[in-house]
């Protein structure tokens, strides 16, 4: 499978993600566009893709940063910067709204949660050797 439709299927994947957290954590809510390309679906794509982006350009930056945080609470700041990074990318869409601090660690958790779970259930890294 090349690059491309792996990133493609890791942005569905993480739109159907977003979906199921934002029906699960109150104060997480996406509006949806239906007059927009693909309608409700295509705004759960848009989201998911700015967040995947955000991820991948921002999200190593603030993890290098929050490194000495990360050691000393043994990994529990990571859910402060994953909800940075959910802040970020609400900040960035005008469709994904997140109410405050506190849901948006919640639904840093939950999207690495299933993330999680979404990759050991369909292996989408590309394997080394």
């Amino acid at each position: 499978m090349n690059t491309l439709l792996r990133f493609a299927l890791r942005v569905v994947v993480l739109a159907a993600i977003i979906y199921f957290v934002t029906r699960l954590a109150d104060g997480i809510q996406v509006v949806p566009n239906p007059a927009g390309t693909l309608g409700e679906t295509g705004t759960y794509l848009w989201v998911a893709l700015l967040f995947a982006l955000v991820n991948s350009v921002v999200g190593p930056v603030l993890r290098l940063f929050s490194l000495p945080f990360v050691v000393f609470t043994l990994g529990l700041f990571l859910l402060v910067v994953n909800a940075a990074l959910l802040a970020i990318t609400a900040a960035l869409s005008a469709r994904l709204y997140v109410d405050g601090f506190w849901t948006a660690v919640v639904g840093g958790f939950l999207i690495a949660l299933f993330s999680w779970i979404a990759e050991l259930l369909l292996p989408l890294r590309v394997r080394a050797g």
